[in-house]
C-alpha cells in the first residue's frame, strides 16, 4: 500500500468524514448500489472494482486466450491498455472501460463474462494488476470503492470499511430480478446455483479470499431495501 493512498484514507476534512470508504461483500448482496448510492450521497466518486475483472475477462475471451492460464492472463492484464473514466462525484453516470481507444462497457455483463469472471479473478498476477490500477485510483481524492478485497487488500487504511452479506436464497432472488429486468433468460435456481459456485470460488482462492477486513462493519441485508441499508451506511460516516 502507497503512503500517498494511505494519506489519502487519513485525510478526513470537510465535516470529518472519511477519505476513502471500503464496500466489500458477496455477489448479489447489494455493495455496488448501496455504494453507488453512498458515493452520490456525499459527493464522492465510485468505483465498482469487479468491472475492471470483468474487463480483463472479457478481454481474454475476445483474443481466445484460456481462462485457465494463469500466465497469460497475467501478462494480459499487466500489459493491456485500459483505462477506467469515471464519472464526476455525484454524476448518475456510470464508469466507463476503455480497451485499445474502444469503449467497451457494453460488453462486459454478457453470460459469457458472467461464466468465466471467477476463474480470471483468481489469479494472482491478475489481482495484482488490477490492485495497483485500482490504488492509483483512490489517490486522486475522496472516493468509495466497492469490491470483494477493498477494506482487506486494495484500501486496508481506509477509515470506514463496511462488508456486506445476504441469504444465498436472497441474493438469488435479487440477482434472478435483475435478470428479469435485463431480459436475460435464466432460472432462480440456475442464478442460484452459479451464486453457490461463485462463493466457493471467491473465499477458497488463495490470493485475497473473499472475507470481511477485521475492522469492517458487517451487516446482513436480507429484509432491507437499498435505502435502509443506506441510512445506516450514512449513520456510520458520521460517527
Amino acid at each position: 500500500m502507497s503512503e500517498r493512498v494511505a494519506a489519502a484514507g487519513r485525510d478526513v476534512a470537510a465535516g470529518h468524514r472519511p477519505g476513502l470508504i471500503a464496500v466489500d461483500g458477496s455477489a448479489a448482496s447489494g455493495k455496488s448500489t448501496v455504494g453507488r448510492l453512498l458515493a452520490r450521497r456525499l459527493g464522492y466518486r465510485f468505483l465498482d472494482t469487479g468491472i475492471m475483472y470483468r474487463a480483463i475477462t472479457w478481454a481474454a475471451l475476445d483474443r481466445a486466450i484460456d481462462v485457465h492460464d494463469g500466465d497469460a492472463l497475467t501478462r494480459l492484464a499487466s500489459t493491456i491498455d485500459m483505462r477506467v473514466d469515471l464519472p464526476e462525484a455525484q454524476s448518475p453516470d456510470e464508469a466507463r472501460i476503455i480497451i485499445d481507444s474502444h469503449d467497451v462497457t457494453g460488453l462486459l455483463r454478457s453470460p459469457e463474462v458472467d461464466e468465466n469472471v471467477s476463474f480470471v479473478s483468481r489469479v494472482a498476477g491478475v489481482r495484482h494488476a488490477l490492485v495497483m490500477r485500482q490504488q492509483k485510483i483512490a489517490m486522486n481524492g475522496r472516493i468509495v470503492m466497492a469490491g470483494r478485497d477493498i477494506g482487506t487488500v486494495v484500501l486496508p487504511d481506509a477509515e470506514l470499511k463496511i462488508f456486506l452479506d445476504a441469504s444465498p436464497e436472497e441474493r438469488a432472488r435479487r440477482r434472478h430480478a435483475d435478470f428479469v429486468r435485463s431480459g436475460r433468460q435464466a432460472t432462480e435456481d440456475a442464478v442460484f446455483q452459479d451464486l453457490r459456485r461463485r462463493d466457493q470460488l471467491d473465499s477458497q482462492r488463495d490470493i485475497s479470499p473473499q472475507r470481511p477486513a477485521d475492522d469492517a462493519v458487517y451487516i446482513t441485508t436480507d429484509g432491507m431495501t437499498s435505502e435502509d441499508v443506506l441510512d445506516r451506511v450514512i449513520r456510520l460516516v458520521g460517527r
